[in-house]
């Protein structure tokens, strides 16, 4: 879902060198990638008051004026890291202003449906590896996205979160260790996990989906 690295730190170099057009570049190249990020994460409920796009230029806003001290100070955090970083922590402060600090959003203990679901979302259990289905099996495979996405719900937003970096946003374990603050065998334990109690919930007879 991220851009190629090596072309991000070749405009990384030249916005350094005080390209302008080198920054436009580097944020515009992740822009749809951080769109996906905050659209697949966004509460519902703050997503009735505040698009999902007006976060997504605010996050391009906040990482033009600090990009220069990223770049600066040699932070070992990957670019899109420090961006999606930056996103995480725009939703946190949208979620505070919309529906107060201490009160849980109600909309987050129902189950998703289709009607509110993303597409992009609903083709996110089929980037999970799978025996590739036949045209025939079309529906039966849209049948399970949506029970994905409603067992992808039940779960809480720890174990949700960290299926979402490696299968929607193809985040390594060494990246969601970081991006977490964990160390590589901790993620990895705590994705087996998460994988674990997803296939508890979509049930023994379609566990073979994951």
């Amino acid at each position: 879902m991220w851009p190629n690295s090596d072309e991000t730190q070749e405009l990384l170099r030249s916005a350094d060198a005080g390209n302008d057009d080198a920054i436009n570049a580097l944020l515009e190249r992740h822009r749809d990638a951080v769109h996906k990020m905050v659209r697949m994460r966004l509460d519902r409920g703050i997503a009735a008051r505040v698009d999902a796009s007006d976060i997504v230029q605010d996050v391009m806003l906040e990482a033009s004026q600090r990009l220069s001290d990223y770049v600066r100070n040699g932070t070992s955090m990957p670019f899109h890291l420090w961006l999606r970083q930056l996103a995480r922590d725009r939703m946190i402060d949208a979620y505070r202003r919309h529906r107060g600090a201490q009160r849980r959003s109600v909309d987050r203990e129902k189950r998703l449906d289709a009607q509110y679901a993303d597409q992009s979302s609903l083709n996110l259990a089929a980037q999970i590896p799978d025996q590739e289905l036949t045209p025939a099996a079309a529906t039966l495979r849209r049948e399970l996205e949506q029970r994905f996405l409603l067992a992808l719900d039940d779960l809480n937003e720890d174990d949700r979160d960290i299926i979402l970096m490696r299968h929607q946003e193809h985040l390594s374990n060494s990246e969601v260790a970081e991006a977490l603050g964990l160390s590589a065998p901790a993620a990895g334990m705590r994705y087996l996990r998460a994988l674990r109690k997803l296939r508890d919930v979509l049930g023994s007879d379609h566990s073979g989906t994951i």
